[in-house]
């Protein structure tokens, strides 16, 4: 859904809501609610329903209105409100408690059936996660929980959420419920502090967030299974056993992850990093650690790798020069006789073929 309200527009309310109703009718319900900007509000939603849970990405404008309880909307659901630009603010509207405020780099859980008032400003971005309230409101009753978004809980959820949308439309329905109930435990484990490593649901999406932590750390000497499960408030057995059932043990997930970089900046245009260097960079212990491993995965030695590499880009290009020739006399025009170092880095018929020596069919 993607709704543009024009500023200062005398009913603007009337406008969003005309405008959201017949783009998602429904599918997401729209709360009482008014725009607060004299520019153009627009909203975007791309809604994702997984089983009986909902994951929403939300760009807002500058707006307030109510939720829950009297207004009926989303009563009797957990929210989970993570935050990446921007901020939101709740109040309840029978005024107990305090204002609570959620911005950039935060989260905010609460349980939705009472009537709060809620406040976002202006080109506030979020993921909100609407859930049956069932399971999690024991965890934490009518109170409402917040923190940052850099907490392990939270990051192994965000991982599982991100991995689920994205393949979603290609679940069978049996995948969507076993997705629907991980989300729920890893749900579980923001409310509570800690993730229950002994589910095996939760395995792809520990083994998703620790591959996403990793591609930050690949360049430290110092990387081992305990800092990394440090970083996911897990215990190394519940870590191995993530990345086991995925099929690639996690130190055999680094050491290819490495390899991989350390290829891409040794092959990378303009690269004048020796094998040494590229070694070095990528957490090896010295280049023959670099050159026995690179030797043992592909059958060449980076060198050899960076080579061939090499030559298959000149390939390309050389295919490329000669394509474009070859179309532009298929449609009868003039082309320019080919020179300097690009006709010095074609190859013999190549050369032939755009210096118009050989019939092109």
């Amino acid at each position: 859904m993607d709704v543009t309200v024009p500023g200062g527009a005398p009913d603007a309310s009337d406008l969003l809501r005309r405008d959201w109703e017949a783009q998602v009718g429904d599918a997401v319900p729209i709360p009482p609610c008014r725009p607060v900007t004299d520019d153009d509000y627009r909203v975007r939603i791309h809604h994702s329903k997984v089983a009986d849970m909902v994951v929403d990405d939300v760009y807002s404008d500058s707006i307030v209105g109510g939720t829950g309880g009297t207004f009926n909307h989303l009563n009797d659901c957990v929210v989970l409100h993570v935050v990446r630009r921007g901020g939101w603010r709740f109040g309840r509207s029978d005024g107990a408690g305090d204002t609570v405020e959620v911005s950039a780099g935060q989260f905010l859980a609460r349980y939705n059936a009472p009537s709060w008032d809620f406040g976002i400003s202006s080109r506030t971005a979020s993921q909100v996660l609407i859930l049956p309230a069932g399971e999690l409101r024991p965890l934490m009753g009518d109170r409402h929980l917040a923190g940052p978004c850099d907490g392990a809980p939270l990051r192994v959820l965000m991982a599982h959420v991100e991995t689920v949308t994205s393949v979603l439309d290609d679940l069978s329905p049996a995948a969507v419920q076993a997705a629907r109930n991980a989300m729920t435990e890893l749900v579980k484990g923001v409310l509570t502090g800690g993730v229950d490593g002994d589910e095996p649901q939760l395995a792809p999406a520990l083994a998703g967030a620790a591959q996403r932590i990793l591609e930050g750390l690949l360049t430290e000497p110092e990387l081992s299974p305990r800092l990394l499960a440090r970083e996911l408030n897990v215990s190394v057995r519940t870590l191995h056993r993530a990345f086991a059932d995925q099929g690639e043990p996690l130190m055999a997930y680094v050491r290819r992850r490495r390899i991989e970089r350390a290829l891409q900046d040794l092959t990378s245009p303009g690269s004048r990093l020796s094998v040494r260097q590229a070694a070095a960079r990528w957490g090896f212990a010295d280049s023959s650690h670099f050159v026995r491993a690179c030797k043992k995965r592909y059958g060449q030695t980076p060198s050899q790798y960076a080579r061939i590499h090499a030559d298959l880009s000149e390939g390309a290009v050389e295919r490329e020069v000669v394509r474009s020739v070859v179309q532009d006399r298929q449609a009868g025009v003039e082309v320019a006789p080919v020179q300097g170092d690009v006709e010095q880095g074609l190859g013999d018929r190549a050369r032939e073929i755009v210096g118009g020596r050989e019939a092109v069919g």
